[in-house]
């Protein structure tokens, strides 16, 4: 990217949050408008933001990004409590997730013209929600806290549980003619996983002990201590690809491990990664309007609107429905769930760090679906949160003996991504 191109961006970030409380109160969301005003810039419009996928600047945004934002969702979790509490986002994480990749998986083999490991791939990468596509959703007051919360912690963590599958699909893809065997693979895939986890619990606890020891000295300067946070996720990236682990996984996993060391010392601090995070975000929908979405809007046919409608309200409500049986909650609630899983900016990262290892000719099928599928999920679940947050409220205010109910199991607060409420 350019001086002109990276001033376009700064200036409408400024515009933005100039008028960020304006927007709030219309219809409109902030992804909505960003990636507006890439598909605006970019070559189906003013052509003024043009570059290339295969930048060396977008696949440094990508990276960047996916790995603050993996290491900003995960120093949020507590484990102990995630294990007492949510017993809701936990089913629709460890069922309803790989239920989603094997129903997409499914879907693209009977929809699109793909091979199965490219397939698998699409799937993982559209499985990863994204719960600030619908804000209202996971902070309105109408909506139950238990209901929130788990949607607030599953579209928080979904995308990093989602990392081995994704890393593992597009080194398949890519791959494919290096490896002779299952035996090969599986080497690969337990060296990816195994390096990066075990980076990622070394530096991120490492790191959380180390500052917390300092701080609670007085030798660590509050400035510093936030810098502190920003080079531990770095490190766990760095360390684990030099070593042969993948850098995603270890940054996530060393965000839970500092997050575990030092969760009082830095109560408040994760919060400027988090907003470091944030910035960089808005800059890769608008990227993505501009480079992605454009050049896929003349590609739509048949086969990729079904694929992104089957996605959208067939793949997501049916994998979690199923992970909910027996969960005891209420129709309107499995499907209230079920739907509002939008597609995100995780999606957008993943298929941005999959054309680090690839051509854009091989991947180009996938690009054109993703970019299809999270366009219409902006849109869809942007507009419905506040009515479907509204209509959802109207039916629980209904109901009689709510402390009865499933869905009214109170459940402590935790600040993941997507929404910062009070208990």
């Amino acid at each position: 990217m350019d001086a002109i191109d990276v001033a376009i961006v700064a200036l409408f970030a400024v515009g933005y949050g100039a008028l960020s409380k304006v927007v709030e109160r219309t219809p409109l969301t902030g992804p909505m408008l960003f990636v507006g005003f890439g598909i605006a810039v970019g070559s189906p419009g003013f052509d003024v933001l043009d570059v290339p996928l295969t930048d060396s600047g977008v696949e440094l945004l990508a990276e960047l990004t996916l790995g603050l934002l993996l290491f900003s969702d995960a120093i949020r979790v507590d484990l102990s409590r995630l294990r007492v509490d949510f017993a809701l986002p936990l089913r629709m994480l460890a069922i309803g997730l790989p239920l989603a990749i094997g129903i997409g998986t499914i879907l693209a083999l009977v929809v699109l013209d793909v091979t199965p490991a490219l397939a698998a791939l699409t799937a993982a990468i559209l499985a990863p929600t994204d719960a600030a596509l619908g804000q209202t959703v996971v902070t309105s007051k109408q909506v139950p806290m238990r209901i929130r919360q788990s949607l607030n912690v599953e579209s928080g963590l979904n995308d990093g549980i989602a990392l081995p599958a994704v890393t593992v699909f597009i080194a398949i893809v890519v791959l494919d003619e290096e490896f002779s065997g299952a035996a090969s693979w599986i080497r690969f895939a337990a060296e990816q996983i195994g390096y990066g986890v075990t980076v990622g619990l070394a530096v991120g606890f490492t790191g959380g002990v180390v500052v917390r020891w300092c701080s609670d000295r007085d030798w660590m300067d509050a400035t510093f201590r936030q810098i502190a946070v920003l080079g531990v996720a770095l490190a766990a990236f760095t360390l684990a690809l030099a070593v042969g682990g993948n850098g995603f996984i270890a940054t996530f996993v060393a965000g839970l491990a500092f997050g575990t060391a030092a969760r009082e010392t830095c109560r408040h601090v994760e919060d400027f990664t988090e907003d470091t995070a944030q910035l960089l975000a808005m800059v890769a929908f608008i990227v993505f309007g501009a480079i992605v979405v454009g050049p896929a809007l003349s590609e739509l046919d048949w086969r990729v609107a079904l694929y992104a409608t089957g996605s959208l309200v067939v793949v997501r409500p049916l994998a979690i429905a199923l992970s909910l049986v027996g969960a005891g909650l209420r129709t309107p609630t499995v499907l209230f769930f079920g739907w509002f899983g939008p597609r995100g900016l995780a999606s957008i990262l993943f298929a941005l760090a999959a054309l680090a290892e690839a051509t854009e000719a091989e991947l180009d099928p996938m690009f054109v679906v993703v970019s299809w599928t999270v366009l219409a999920s902006i849109v869809a679940h942007g507009v419905t949160a506040t009515p479907g947050a509204a209509a959802y409220g109207r039916w629980w205010a209904a109901m009689d003996d709510k402390h009865d109910m499933a869905e009214a199991v109170p459940m402590a607060e935790q600040r993941i991504r997507g929404g910062r409420e009070e208990t």
